[in-house]
């Protein structure tokens, strides 16, 4: 069972009685123009491509699509087992095929890029894919770290988790002029484990990183935050780029994991000039 609904620009994407998508789709200016897909990291929602990602790309007359996976706000869920990396992709490729935007341009923050490259490689029509802090091999550090922040979030929520890893998700400047909204609860709740955050974290160490990357045959921007003291390996991020035959690389000095929230605008105008060279 699919079926829409909605009004203007906010609308659900029925999937099954009690499970959903909640996205936001602005179609391009013109009619030969690009929609930008983006695709979230497990943690996130639209909010942090509409703040300013967004209206900066339609100032060109770009279309974008920014949805939230079954579980995020707005987005209903039934079974936990559907927040699985297989079913996501499966929940997105639905959606493309749904809304039918033009000429559409897969962007992924984070886990959000795996998601994207595994709906291309099972047939989503996509003109091109960026990956922002998404290459990464998924061994035994980064599983230790999956499994740290479950177990964080199980002691003291969202709260505790961002506590104790954004300072090294973000950049220098962006620690400094945020520092003050942190570190403030003399206590922490344990996250709801009823809730779609949790089950889709809990999910999130079984996903699959062993990517076909030779098969990523579509113009590739992978983008890169050096400052993100978690996830990246620079050297990792080399021997994988070089797999993906047709790949931009560009790297942002001072940026960190989270490129749409640090510097939205650099961004913005990355992602035009990636697309006006399509």
């Amino acid at each position: 069972m699919v079926d829409g609904v909605g009004t203007g620009a906010m609308s659900v994407l029925r999937l099954a009685a009690r499970d959903s998508l909640y996205y936001e789709y602005h179609p391009p200016a013109r009619e030969t123009g690009a929609t930008f897909v983006f695709f979230n990291a497990l943690t996130g929602d639209v909010g942090m491509w509409n703040a300013e990602l967004v209206p900066a790309l339609a100032g060109h007359g770009y279309g974008s699509l920014a949805y939230n996976l079954r579980g995020q706000a707005k987005s209903e869920f039934s079974d936990s087992r559907a927040l699985d990396c297989a079913h996501i992709v499966e929940d997105a490729i639905a959606l493309l095929r749904h809304v039918d935007a033009p000429r559409p341009i897969l962007v992924g923050l984070s886990i959000g890029g795996l998601f994207a490259a595994r709906a291309v490689l099972q047939g989503a029509g996509a003109e091109a894919l960026v990956l922002i802090n998404t290459l990464r091999r998924y061994g035994p550090r980064l599983r230790w770290i999956n499994d740290a922040v479950l177990r964080c979030a199980e002691f003291g929520g969202l709260e505790l988790f961002r506590d104790l890893f954004c300072p090294l998700l973000f950049n220098e400047n962006w620690q400094a002029a945020n520092r003050d909204q942190f570190l403030l609860r003399d206590a922490y709740q344990p996250i709801d484990r009823s809730s779609g955050i949790y089950h889709l974290l809990k999910h999130a160490g079984t996903a699959d990183w062993d990517l076909d990357y030779e098969r990523l045959t579509l113009p590739t921007l992978v983008l890169t935050g050096l400052q993100d003291r978690v996830f990246l390996n620079l050297d990792d991020v080399a021997t994988l780029a070089a797999r993906i035959p047709t790949h931009t690389r560009v790297d942002h000095p001072e940026a960190g994991h989270l490129l749409p929230a640090e510097h939205p605008r650099w961004l913005a105008d990355t992602l035009l000039d990636f697309a006006r060279a399509l």
